[in-house]
């Protein structure tokens, strides 16, 4: 069977998703705008305005896929190694003490 997940758990990653998606929607708007709206503005032919659809939903998946391949790693702590380790125990300041 499998493990189940606590309350807090489950919110983390609807949140980490829902952050998933608003930064990639950002991210692909960015880059349709700058690669659609150039194309627009210099009267470039429709297949540049095609090709900054594809870039921005390009950028879409890059960025969803990137913050949600992250997030296991940030939740152990493996990812941030400034970031010092948590006590063992409660009451105390170091592992050793």
């Amino acid at each position: 069977m499998g493990t189940t997940r606590s309350d807090a758990e489950r919110d983390a990653i609807t949140v980490e998703i829902g952050f998933a998606v608003v930064t990639g929607a950002l991210a692909a708007g960015l880059v349709f705008g700058a690669v659609a709206g150039a194309a627009w503005y210099f009267e470039l032919p429709e297949t540049f305005v095609r090709v900054g659809a594809v870039a921005g939903a390009l950028a879409f998946v890059a960025r969803v896929v990137q913050v949600l391949w992250r997030f296991p790693q940030r939740r152990r702590g493996a990812g941030d190694p400034g970031v010092p380790p948590q006590p063992s125990q409660p009451g105390r300041t170091s592992p050793d003490s």
